[in-house]
C-alpha cells in the first residue's frame, strides 16, 4: 500500500472512528445525565462495584483476542473461527464463574442486592466474546463506517431503554438493562452489516500461534484493568457505595471525552502502525503525529473542565452531585497525562513487543499499588490524587523505551507537547476568572465554554500551532476535494 493511499485510508477511518465515538459517546453522555437526575448516587455505586468484576472477566474475553487478529497480517477465516469458539466457550466459563461467586463477593461487601444484579449483567460476557471477533474483522478492514452504525444503535436504543425504566421506578435494574441491551443490539447490527459470520473452521495450531501473542496483550490488559479498578474495591469496601458513586461520576466526565479522542485515534493508529511495522521511520511520524494532535486537542479540553467543573455539575447534574466536582477537576488532570501514554503504547504494540509492555505495566502497577496502600485509608480525595501522581509516573515510563525503538526520546516529546499544553493553561486560567461573575450558573457556564473555544482556536491560528495547520490543512483539502466532486457530478453532459 502506498503512503498516499496509507495516509487517505488511516484519515477516512480516522473520522468515522472519531465521529463513532464522539456521536455515540455524546449521546451515552446525554442519556446518562437524565439518568443521573433519575436515580440516587447509591444506585450507581451498586452498579459500580458489579461492573467491577465483569471488567476483570472481560479482559480475557475481549482484550487481546480482537487485537491479535490484527496484528497478524495474514489472518484468514480460519484464524477468525477458531478464535472465535474458543472466546465463546472461554466466556460462558467466566460467567458460570461469576454467577457461583455473586454471594460470597455480596458477603464480602456486605450488600445481597449485588447478587442479582452481577448474576445478571455478567450475561454481557459471552456477547461480548463475539463482538470482540466481529469488531476485530471490521477494524482489520478499516471498515469503520459501518462500526459506526452499530455503536449508535445500541447507544440510542438501550439509553432510552434505561432511561424508561428508571422513570417507572426500577432503579438500578434500568442501569443493567442499558448495559446488556447496549451489547444485544451491537451483536445484532454487526451480524447484519459486517461481512464476517463464523464458519465451521477449527485448527488448534492457529490458536496456539494466535494465543501465543495475545496472551502477553491479556497480561498487560490484565494488570492494566486491575490496578484501574482496585480503587473501587478499595472505595467500596472502605468507605461507602454513594462515596464511589461520587468518584466515578467525577471520573466520568473527563473519561468521556477523552476515550471518545483517545480511543479513537488509537483504533485507526495501531493498524495503520502494523502496515509499516518494517519502517522505524515510518512509525516514528505516525506516532509523532497522533501525540500532537491527540495532546491538541485532550488538553484543552481537560483544563477547561477544571475551570468550569462546578458551574457543569450544577447545571447538568444538580445539587444532589456537587460532591462529585473535586474529583471531576482531580480526575481531568489524571487522563490529561493519556494522550502520551496511549501514542507510545501504540508503537510499541505495532512492532510486536508485547514482552515489553508486560514489562512496562508490572513496574508501573507495581508504583501505582504502593501509592493505593499509603492513600486508601487517609481519604477518597487522597486515593484520586494518587492516582493521579501515578498518571503522571505513568506517562514518564511509557516514553523512554521509544528513544532506542523508533529514536523518539522524552525530551523531543515534550517538546511536540508544550504549545498546546501552554496555550491550554493560559485559556483555562483566562475561564476561570468567568465563574466570579455574579449572573446565574448556567450563563457563566454557557460564557466559559464560548469564551474557553474563542481563546484557544484564535491563539492557535495566530500563533501557527502545528497541529492546527495540520489538521485545518486535511480538512480543508477534503472539503474542496469533496465540493469539486459534487460540482462534477451535477455538471450537465455535453
Amino acid at each position: 500500500m502506498s503512503d498516499k493511499s496509507l495516509k487517505d485510508k488511516v484519515f477516512s477511518g480516522a473520522l468515522w472512528a472519531f465521529g463513532e465515538r464522539v456521536i455515540s459517546q455524546g449521546v451515552s453522555f446525554v442519556l446518562s445525565i437524565v439518568l443521573a437526575r433519575l436515580l440516587m448516587p447509591s444506585e450507581y455505586g451498586v452498579i459500580a462495584l458489579v461492573l467491577v468484576f465483569t471488567n476483570l472477566a472481560n479482559v480475557f474475553v475481549a482484550n487481546g483476542m480482537g487485537e491479535t487478529l490484527i496484528q497478524k497480517k495474514d489472518a484468514d477465516e480460519t484464524d477468525f473461527s477458531s478464535l472465535f469458539y474458543v472466546s465463546l466457550i472461554l466466556s460462558i466459563g467466566l460467567y458460570t464463574i461469576l454467577f457461583f461467586l455473586a454471594p460470597y463477593i455480596a458477603m464480602f461487601y456486605d450488600n445481597s442486592k449485588l447478587v442479582p444484579v452481577l448474576q445478571v449483567i455478567a450475561l454481557i460476557l459471552p456477547l461480548s466474546s463475539v463482538i470482540t471477533i466481529q469488531q476485530a474483522y471490521v477494524s482489520k478492514q478499516m471498515m469503520f463506517k459501518k462500526m459506526f452504525f452499530a455503536t449508535i444503535g445500541g447507544t440510542l436504543a438501550s439509553g432510552l431503554i434505561g432511561i424508561f425504566m428508571a422513570y417507572l421506578g426500577f432503579g438500578v435494574w434500568s442501569l443493567v438493562a442499558q448495559y446488556l441491551f447496549n451489547a444485544v443490539v451491537n451483536t445484532i447490527v454487526l451480524f447484519f452489516i459486517a461481512q464476517w459470520r463464523p464458519k465451521l473452521l477449527f485448527s488448534m495450531n492457529s490458536v496456539k500461534k494466535l494465543v501465543g501473542f495475545g496472551w502477553k496483550l491479556v497480561g498487560a490488559n490484565l494488570i492494566n484493568t486491575f490496578y484501574g479498578e482496585l480503587r473501587s474495591l478499595m472505595i467500596g469496601k472502605l468507605y461507602t457505595t454513594t462515596a464511589l458513586a461520587y468518584y466515578n461520576r467525577g471520573n466520568q466526565f473527563p473519561s468521556l471525552l477523552i476515550t471518545s479522542i483517545d480511543t479513537a485515534i488509537g483504533k485507526v493508529l495501531f493498524p495503520a502502525m502494523v502496515e509499516v511495522n518494517n519502517d522505524i521511520g515510518h512509525i516514528k511520524t505516525v506516532t509523532r503525529r497522533s501525540m500532537k494532535i491527540t495532546a491538541y486537542l485532550i488538553l484543552p479540553l481537560m483544563i477547561g473542565l477544571v475551570s468550569i467543573a462546578h458551574s457543569l455539575v450544577l447545571v447538568l447534574l444538580t445539587e444532589k452531585w456537587i460532591a462529585s466536582v473535586p474529583f471531576l477537576q482531580i480526575c481531568c488532570v489524571y487522563w490529561l497525562f493519556q494522550p502520551m501514554q496511549t501514542a507510545n503504547w501504540q508503537a510499541i504494540k505495532a512492532l510486536g513487543r508485547s514482552d515489553m509492555l508486560v514489562k512496562l505495566e508490572i513496574y508501573k502497577k507495581i508504583i501505582g499499588v504502593c501509592l493505593l496502600l499509603i492513600s486508601m485509608n487517609i481519604s477518597v480525595y487522597a486515593i484520586a490524587i494518587s492516582n493521579t501522581a501515578f498518571a503522571g509516573i505513568s506517562m514518564i515510563i511509557n516514553m523512554l523505551p521509544n528513544k532506542k525503538l523508533i529514536n523518539y526520546s522524552m525530551v523531543e516529546q515534550i517538546r511536540d507537547l508544550a504549545p498546546s499544553l501552554l496555550l491550554a493553561l493560559v485559556m483555562g486560567g483566562s475561564i476561570y476568572t468567568i465563574s466570579w461573575v455574579a449572573i446565574p450558573t448556567i450563563s457563566i457556564l454557557l460564557l466559559q465554554i464560548i469564551c474557553g473555544a474563542v481563546i484557544y482556536l484564535g491563539a492557535s491560528h495566530l500563533f501557527k500551532i502545528d497541529s492546527y495547520v495540520y489538521l485545518s490543512s486535511i480538512i480543508t483539502t477534503k472539503l474542496r476535494r469533496r465540493g469539486l466532486r459534487t460540482l462534477a457530478e451535477g455538471a450537465p453532459n455535453v
